[in-house]
């Protein structure tokens, strides 16, 4: 666990916070109702890398378009695709979530509650699944691309970051230390993968840095990141560990998608990240 307190470190990130994180998902994890999942290194065992969900070769194709892969990481499953969305998708999706902005939250290592932060310091809105046909199209290639079923994905995240703005390092699996995230898993299971697709491009800083791979993606607009943290024994990634470094000129517009075992069947009450 000591590795990843120091890449949270060399991002900057207050060494309580750092620490604290870490020990939250680690303790969570050894108290958690989901038995079998498995908290590597503590728990035991080293993640098992299994073979991708991500599809093989140069292209990857979609029932409208072709995505070039243009980095590919095996251990931990991770890739950089080229042409996801193209210039007036973004800019229309921008347009569409502008007006629902609201101030992202993140939830309180101590009280559980939801709470907006100086760690995260975003606005952020919700599609429903499908929600509209413009969203539904999207909805489609992005599970294409992602090779899950369309109803297993959670709705389309815009985020908005301005000047300044950043998101500490974090993990998308979620952790079951929350009432809310313990019923989650239970009906939809665990998280398994992400797509983070840049809605512009952001003239200096806003990366996507993955500490533990000494890696971090350039925002460009249409373009993409994807990576892998879940496998089929349960246990999750500790790799996948990543953060947004802050924006130093400009604003960052990014689309998230977040892939489930099976059928996302979403709560009245707002989800409880990791």
């Amino acid at each position: 666990m000591e590795d990843i307190v120091t890449a949270m470190l060399a991002l900057n990130v207050d060494a309580g916070l750092a620490r604290s994180t870490v020990n939250n998902v680690a303790h969570a994890m050894a108290q958690g109702p989901v038995a079998e999942m498995d908290l590597s290194p503590a728990g035991g065992a080293a993640y098992v890398q299994e073979a991708p969900r991500l599809g093989r070769g140069h292209l990857l194709r979609t029932q409208d378009r072709d995505v070039a892969v243009m980095l590919r990481l095996e251990s931990p499953v991770l890739a950089v695709l080229g042409g996801v969305l193209d210039a007036q998708e973004c800019t229309e999706l921008i347009a569409l979530a502008r007006r629902r902005l609201r101030p992202s939250t993140v939830v309180d290592p101590e009280t559980g509650l939801d709470r907006t932060t100086e760690h995260r310091d975003s606005e952020g809105m919700f599609f429903a699944p499908c929600e509209t046909p413009f969203i539904a199209q999207i909805d489609r290639r992005i599970s294409a691309l992602m090779n899950c079923p369309i109803e297993n994905g959670e709705g389309l995240q815009v985020l908005r970051y301005g000047p300044a703005a950043k998101n500490q390092p974090h993990f998308d699996f979620l952790v079951p230390g929350h009432e809310a995230n313990r019923a989650s898993l239970a009906r939809s299971g665990q998280r398994i993968s992400t797509l983070v697709v840049y809605l512009n491009d952001v003239p200096d800083g806003g990366e996507t840095v993955f500490p533990e791979l000494g890696l971090a993606v350039t925002p460009r607009q249409g373009h993409a990141v994807y990576f892998e943290y879940a496998n089929s024994l349960g246990q999750v990634d500790l790799r996948s560990v990543h953060a947004g470094a802050p924006v130093l000129r400009g604003e960052k517009w990014a689309l998230t998608k977040w892939m489930r075992e099976r059928r996302f069947v979403p709560a009245s009450g707002p989800l409880r990240h990791g």
